[in-house]
């Protein structure tokens, strides 16, 4: 089992590209989850330190036209293999025969988001040995301060078989993460264009305004630290 603690000390000066060859060198069986434009800048350094890259991300169904593009397009950059998961299908009919298309405005996201996003995000987890996110600290102001470069993920762990979690670029900004993109030219997202920031289900993401923080624009009917759809909610601690 790997002491979490000591890792987390030895790896949190260093820069994303050593934290992600640490993780890589450390664990055969582990993946990085891909939907925005940190995983982009995850893929393209990682694709040049292993041959055995795992990339996968979600499906929920409601997502832009653009994003299913910017998922070809990094498939096709990269020349990798991109795992689509998907939500399970009796669970979102069910959702949709009850509560409508657009439950979510009334009574919250989190149970569409559980349905759509967490649920196949558990199954996929289920498989692996570790994970490796793009979460940042400033990404929200509310939930993601303390986003350490590694942790056991205690939202996803079993008894039987505990999961690590990596967070590379928690230590950057969103700066240093489309310079990096605009350095090594890779793939973004045509929507970043349009004002989009965070981007997440079509329903649910909006472009912001000069000014404004990145996650003002996903589910911004909700107060701050509620935007969160579950995939790092259980890692994350609200600050008021």
């Amino acid at each position: 089992m790997t002491d979490i603690d000591s890792l987390r000390a030895e790896l949190e000066g260093q820069s994303p590209r050593a934290i992600l060859k640490a993780a890589l060198n450390r664990y055969d069986n582990i993946a990085i989850s891909f939907s925005g434009a940190e995983d982009v800048v995850l893929i393209e350094m990682a694709h040049k330190l292993t041959d055995k890259l795992q990339v996968f991300t979600l499906d929920t169904g409601r997502l832009h036209r653009e994003t299913y593009e910017f998922v070809e397009k990094v498939r096709n950059h990269y020349g990798i293999e991109i795992e689509v998961l998907f939500p399970d299908a009796a669970e979102v009919q069910d959702l949709v025969n009850r509560k409508g298309l657009f439950s979510f405005y009334e009574d919250g996201h989190s149970e569409c988001c559980g349905i759509r996003k967490v649920n196949p995000l558990k199954r996929k987890l289920a498989t692996v040995d570790a994970w490796i996110t793009g979460q940042r600290k400033d990404q929200s102001p509310g939930t993601r301060n303390d986003v350490p470069v590694v942790q056991e993920d205690t939202a996803f762990s079993t008894g039987d078989k505990p999961l690590v979690k990596f967070n590379p670029l928690a230590n950057w900004t969103s700066q240093e993460v489309w310079d990096y993109i605009r350095m090594s030219e890779a793939p973004y997202n045509a929507l970043h264009e349009k004002g989009f920031v965070s981007i997440g289900c079509q329903p649910c993401t909006r472009p912001v305004l000069p000014g404004q923080h990145e996650r003002e624009g996903r589910w911004w009917w909700e107060e701050a630290t509620k935007k969160e759809c579950g995939l790092h909610a259980g890692n994350l601690i609200a600050k008021d």
